[in-house]
């Protein structure tokens, strides 16, 4: 995906030339390797710093909200997924949004390649079509970038766009996962005990920095519940129940919205695999009410409507 660098950097600055935005928000090389940027660029000069690889994990839209000016804007699958979203819950006009689709083939997961080179220090990584070389001080080596995706990019059944006004390069293929949700299937087989337990131990490392809120693309209320202080809902502690209510409260939040970016997962400081949450939930909207997140403009979201067909066993 490297070659799309030149293309969004001529697209950025035609578009901040010609008045068409007022700010171009894309990526950047970061410091760290494989821990690349959000950079909002103003000047068209400035465009030579936009960057596309397989390390441009986090997700854009937290700098759509609530925005008046103009905006051209970079989206993969998710990206976009959030962007519909952010249209939908009106955060953001679609008048304003000048999107530039990148069809994506998945982001590397920054620990998996730690792991392969036993802790070394990293001090680059070169990245060609579907391999990518690590570079340290004493060594090198070569891995395969389809054994290193990020869990969520290797299930995605969305790498390209779903709105856009202009495509940097064709669509890829998509993928066809054998199940996306094997691993909640895995956990919906456990007695009430076992998904206890499970949880219980998923979230013990849990030290409440909210990096997997901040991060989201879908929090963006103005106090969060875990804020609040007349009422406080839920204690600041790394109490574990406090705890639990924080990541289970997030998640139902994130119900019938989350695009499964996983720029949850991406930032969290402890390695906690927090998609176990939303996925749960994304699955269940999809079997119970046809509903995938931000897949079109023109429905609203499924817990949004109501129809008189709607999933209700539920009720007693």
């Amino acid at each position: 995906m490297l070659e799309y660098t030149p293309k969004i950097r001529e697209i950025a600055r035609g578009l901040l030339e010609k008045g068409t935005v007022d700010v171009f928000i894309g990526y950047r090389k970061g410091s760290v390797p494989m821990m690349n940027e959000p950079v909002l660029v103003t000047d068209p000069a400035q465009t030579d710093v936009l960057h596309w690889d397989s390390h441009c994990g986090l997700n854009l839209c937290n700098y759509l909200t609530k925005r008046t000016d103009r905006i051209g804007i970079v989206a993969n699958g998710c990206n976009s997924r959030n962007i519909v979203t952010h249209i939908i819950e009106n955060q953001v006009k679609r008048e304003q949004l000048y999107i530039v689709g990148i069809p994506c083939t998945g982001m590397i997961d920054h620990r998996a390649v730690k792991r392969a080179v036993n802790g070394k220090e990293i001090k680059e990584v070169q990245e060609n079509k579907d391999t990518f070389l690590v570079i340290g001080k004493d060594f090198e080596e070569k891995f395969a970038k389809k054994d290193f995706l990020q869990d969520n990019c290797s299930v995605c059944r969305h790498r390209n766009p779903v709105e856009y006004d202009e495509m940097v390069a064709e669509p890829v293929e998509e993928q066809e996962a054998e199940d996306v949700f094997a691993d909640v299937k895995t956990i919906e087989k456990m007695s009430p005990s076992e998904k206890q337990d499970f949880f219980t131990q998923l979230i013990s490392s849990c030290i409440r920095c909210y990096a997997c809120r901040n991060v989201c693309p879908l929090c963006y209320c103005p106090t969060c519940f875990v804020d609040e202080s007349q009422p406080q809902w839920v204690g600041k502690s790394i109490d574990p129940v406090d705890t639990m209510t924080f990541h289970l409260l997030r998640a139902f939040h994130c119900a019938g919205r989350c695009t499964d970016c996983g720029a949850c997962e991406r930032v969290c400081p402890v390695a906690i695999p927090v998609r176990q949450f939303t996925k749960k939930l994304n699955k269940d909207t999809l079997e119970l009410f046809q509903w995938e997140a931000g897949l079109t403009l023109e429905q609203r979201p499924a817990l949004d409507v109501y129809r008189v067909d709607d999933y209700n066993d539920f009720i007693l």
